[in-house]
């Protein structure tokens, strides 16, 4: 079950408010902090697969890009961040990005090659509202 606060807060209130070392993932979704439930074992599994695919294939074809551990992409159009189960990005981009190096938040969608949710019990946000955001 997903639990939410509910203050609306701003997506600079969201990072700066995010706990570190947290035992929890949250994210924002249009001004509400959502606690994420732990992945249960398959939607895990299936995430880190794609990983060790995606890392082979990047490897394998030489390219400029990374898989970071975890990041926040921020959609243009919401107080809304995501913490997508894969993302790949192309380092050459993201050293424009202003605030990767000290919050780890992507901002620019040139930065993104591939963002991957592995969906599970809450697929209606996932399809409706993260596909929205991440176009």
């Amino acid at each position: 079950m997903v639990q939410a606060l509910t203050k609306l807060v701003t997506f600079d209130e969201f990072i700066a408010w995010y706990p570190e070392n947290s035992e929890h993932r949250y994210e924002l979704h249009n001004g509400v902090i959502v606690e994420m439930p732990i992945a249960p074992g398959k939607h895990s599994d299936l995430g880190g697969f794609l990983v060790g695919e995606f890392h082979f294939e990047i490897r394998r074809l030489h390219l400029p890009w990374s898989i970071p551990k975890e990041c926040v992409l921020k959609g243009d159009r919401t107080e809304s961040g995501y913490e997508p189960d894969v993302i790949v990005l192309d380092r050459q981009q993201v050293i424009n990005e202003p605030r990767w190096a000290a919050e780890s938040v992507i901002t620019m969608g040139s930065s993104v090659r591939l963002a991957v949710e592995v969906v599970s019990t809450n697929w209606q946000t996932d399809y409706l509202t993260k596909l929205r955001d991440y176009e």
